[in-house]
């Protein structure tokens, strides 16, 4: 299983992505950022996500740059993630902004992109510039963020490629166990993003407990719990002393007993939007 930092997961397609990244959700343009990025990928992290909506491409562009010159690797060593906003989701429309997304970091294709949150009635056709742009090999996977078990049901139906990746939120207060079920069954790799609930469980008693046992952070043993249920998981953080913690969480493992009392935890509870209700 995940050994490893550089471990990786085979999507339904072949391609291998690693189960662990970085995040840049609501990380601003500028040093900041681009360090974050560098610094991760020297400290051995492979894998890099962003969105259109983050505002912030031409810096993680930058900061993959300096990272791979300084870790001394090449652009196939690593895996880059962006994704499609809500208004420019359509054939002709997400076509053009994977032409933006792509200018803005600096790179000739993408590891993987997403549709960034199922728009009724928009997803399908953009889906479908997905898999032009796929098939034209611009992107290596394509795959869906924020989708429900019905999304995915109705994509599929419709469309030719099923998607390589969900990526959704996930955490011990939104454990999604039908929908990791149905992805699993699927061949769909689910990815968490929020895996940390944005920091709110940090301080629970229960992961503080078992943290302690295990001599590690809360927040390293809910990224373990993540592994340990098969789900990749991409924690944001822009500290180098955070990005180097996050990431040393292979060298343990939960017991059964403990990836139950942190599922046990579950309320079915959201920080960000209801993929069934939203409206932007």
């Amino acid at each position: 299983m995940t050994t490893h930092l550089q471990a990786k997961s085979t999507l339904h397609n072949g391609v291998e992505m690693p189960w662990f990244g970085i995040g840049v959700f609501k990380v601003e343009e500028g040093a900041e950022l681009v360090n974050a990025v560098k610094t991760a990928l020297v400290h051995g992290y492979r894998s890099v996500d962003t969105a259109a909506i983050y505002g912030n491409e031409e810096g993680v562009g930058e900061g993959i740059r300096q990272g791979l010159q300084e870790a001394g690797l090449k652009r196939e060593d690593i895996f880059v993630t962006s994704k499609v906003w809500n208004p420019d989701l359509g054939y002709e429309e997400t076509l053009k902004a994977f032409d933006t997304s792509l200018e803005k970091l600096g790179l000739d294709y993408l590891d993987l992109y997403l549709i960034h949150w199922p728009v009724e009635g928009k997803y399908i056709d953009a889906w479908r510039a997905l898999e032009t742009l796929y098939r034209d090999g611009r992107i290596k996977a394509i795959g869906v963020s924020n989708f429900q078990i019905h999304h995915l049901k109705h994509l599929m139906k419709e469309t030719e490629i099923k998607p390589m990746i969900n990526q959704v939120e996930y955490h011990p207060r939104l454990t999604q166990k039908e929908l990791l079920a149905f992805c699993t069954e699927q061949g769909i790799q689910l990815e968490a993003w929020s895996p940390l609930m944005q920091g709110q469980l940090l301080d629970h008693p229960v992961l503080q407990e078992i943290a302690k046992k295990y001599g590690k952070s809360a927040a390293q043993v809910i990224l373990r719990w993540d592994l340990q249920n098969g789900v990749i998981t991409i924690p944001k953080s822009t500290k180098k002393h955070r990005i180097e913690e996050n990431a040393n969480v292979f060298d343990f493992e939960l017991s059964a007993d403990d990836m139950k009392r942190i599922d046990d935890l579950n309320e079915n509870l959201r920080v960000g939007p209801d993929p069934d209700n939203f409206d932007f």
